[in-house]
This record gives C-alpha cells, structure tokens and sequence, in this order.
C-alpha cells in the first residue's frame, strides 16, 4: 500500500487537494502572479532557518551520498512549503492556506535502481506544519528538523515511505553559505525573480538505510565523497521568468572541502534566459558567479521510457573558477511527482569532474521543464 496522509489514490481527494493548491499556486496551476521585489536584507539565523509564510514558495533540500551496507546509496529528500494567497482571508479552520509537499528518494548505485515517494497535506490538523522560528517540518511521519551541535547544527531527516526508508542525521562543518548578494538570489531579468537562498554544504553523514526488508547503517568513509551531503533553503514570491520553462542547477561537494554551485533558468528552446552560482574554497569567502558567467553545455543524453522525455545526464558546466563534467552515476533517475508537485523532473546523484578528467567531487543534478513547462 502507498504511505500518503491524505490517500492519494484516492481520486476525490487528490482532485480536491491539488484544486485547492491550483487556485493560488503558480506551480500547479500556471497563474500569473504579481510580486514585488524581494529587499535585501540580512538573513538573521536561526529565524531564517524557518519558514517564511507570507512568501509564496519555500523548500528545504537535501541531496547526498551514503556508504551503508557496503553500497553507496544517493539519497534525496525535499520539504516544500505553497502559501495560498485566494484562501488567506478566509475564516474556516479548513481553508488551505499553506500546503506541504514532500519528496524522497533512495538511489542503490549498485543495483542501479531508485526508489522514490511523495506527500501532500494542507498545514494544520496535525498532519503537517512548518515552523517558522527554525527548520522543523513535519508531513504526517515524514520530517526534518534542525538543532543546535557545538557551533554548528544538525539536521536529522525521518522518511518512511511504501518500499523504503532513512533516519539520517547532518552534521554541518562548514558555516552557511549565502548565495547571490548576501542571500539574495536573482533567478531573472525582473528584480521581483528572485529568493532568499542559503546552502549548508559539505555535511557529515551518518545514520540509517532500508530499502525493501534489508536495512543499513551508514558506515564509515572508504573513499572521497562519501557521507556527505548539501542542503539548499530557498524562499520566494516568483522564482520564474515567464519565458523560463525549467532549470539546470547543480550543487557539488569537492573532496578538497569546495562547495560549487551552478543553476541556469532555461527557455522553451534550450537556451540559457539566466544563470549564477558560487564556488567557496574552505575557509574562503564565497565567489559568486555572474549571469554571463555560467555556460551548461549538453554531452550525452538519456531517453525516459515513462514520458520520451530527452534529459542531459552528462554536462560541461564553464565558471569563473573552472570547467567541469557532471556525470550521472545512473541514468535513470527521472523523478514522477504528479501525484504532488505535478511534475515530471530528473534528480540524481552525480560524479564531478575537472577538464583533465580527474575525479573531483560528487553531489546531485536537477532538471526540471524538459517534460513539460514547470510553473512555479
């Protein structure tokens, strides 16, 4: 039976759900919105860990890879946040007003096969809610929640979905890392496209796995790469240009203890309308990349069977701090969040390599709008 807190299999209740989320959410419905820009401010932590409801879209992601079991498994597990701004003057305890979706998956490398699982609920009634005085998300018995470790923080992640599950916990090593200018990222031509967005790289893994009925502990590293993971927080009133149809967005741990960052909003023919990023060395300040400044250039591609849909599983990605290869460590790893999100995307755990071909970090790769356009 598929885990779901409100029964997606249910099609009355989906239909009502994803109705209620399509009155005010770009992201299922395709609405035009209005917004202002974002100001810029100071991100101020840990309040800004936590949600920001009055925004109309927020996640917290985080993507990694895990030795456990004598296997490297990719794991991925993504906290969405939809504000609906036709329900917010509405009285009923049962106005949708905030909706939580939720996505994991688990990539066994060795089996070369992935499982994935997705949630949905209206926030309230004890089946979801975010909190927005720290990361602390709950949907049903999924959720991630943040606290304070020494200096730093850890994040522990609980996900029990129909076919597999973790309990894994993220110990940061690095300080937070601001993207764009300060924490404010432009993600188009118009000020108002734009989040608040901050990463934590480079975090300590450990834990556990279950895949079926055969469960794992996260074992020590055995080589460079494993045991680390990336966590993005973005928060945003229109992320999109209209012209953008989907996104190419990287995030790297090196094993030299760099964290890369690349993302480029893509048009409806392939061409880049926007793209940035960063690269921070350990102990450095962060370089942030201009919009001329990031080129993705496609390699080799892979065909879905689900859809016929062509994803780019293999990229040359040119920064002001070098030329890499991103290379899919297993190509199918097409994610169907239809049931959610409404979304057919491709998410998965890749290796990073320099122009001379050496092996120089891993971490994940998303494309989404290759399916069809994303409205977000």
């Amino acid at each position: 039976m598929h885990r779901t807190p409100l029964n997606l299999s249910s099609p009355l209740r989906r239909q009502w759900l994803l109705g209620s989320a399509a009155v005010g959410t770009a992201l299922l419905s395709g609405l035009p919105l209005t917004a202002q820009a974002l100001p810029p401010r100071q991100l101020q932590f840990p309040r800004d860990f936590g949600s920001h409801p009055d925004l109309r879209t927020e996640w917290w992601y985080i993507t990694g890879l895990a030795l456990a079991g004598g296997r490297r498994w990719g794991f991925q597990v993504t906290f969405f946040r939809s504000r609906v701004p036709a329900t917010q003057g509405l009285r009923s305890a049962f106005a949708a007003r905030q909706l939580i979706f939720a996505h994991a998956a688990l990539t066994d490398l060795q089996a070369g096969r992935i499982a994935h699982d997705q949630r949905i609920a209206r926030a309230g009634f004890g089946l979801a809610q975010a909190s927005d005085t720290d990361t602390a998300v709950q949907l049903q018995d999924w959720s991630l929640v943040r606290s304070t470790q020494g200096t730093g923080s850890r994040y522990t992640a609980q996900v029990q979905a129909n076919d597999f599950a973790f309990a894994l916990q993220f110990d940061t090593t690095q300080p937070v890392l601001l993207q764009g200018n300060n924490g404010l990222s432009r993600k188009g031509p118009q000020a108002e496209q734009a989040s608040y967005y901050y990463s934590q790289p480079q975090m300590q893994v450990s834990g556990r796995l279950q895949r079926g009925s055969e469960r794992f502990v996260v074992e020590p590293a055995s080589a460079p790469g494993d045991n680390r993971a990336w966590l993005d927080h973005e928060a945003s009133d229109v992320l999109m240009n209209p012209q953008a149809v989907g996104w190419d967005w990287i995030g790297m741990n090196l094993h030299n203890g760099s964290a890369l960052t690349a993302f480029r909003l893509r048009r409806a023919d392939g061409s880049t309308l926007w793209a940035g990023g960063s690269m921070r060395p350990p102990g450095q300040a962060a370089r942030i990349f201009g919009v001329e400044e990031v080129i993705f250039t496609p390699l080799r591609h892979w065909v879905s069977p689900l859809e016929g849909t062509r994803y780019p599983v293999q990229w040359r990605v040119a920064t002001p701090s070098g030329t890499f290869e991103v290379r899919a460590l297993l190509d199918n790893q097409e994610l169907d969040s239809r049931a959610s999100t409404g979304a057919v995307y491709w998410e998965g755990v890749c290796e990073l390599r320099d122009s001379a071909g050496a092996l120089r970090g891993h971490g994940y790769l998303e494309m989404t709008g290759y399916t069809q356009a994303l409205r977000l």
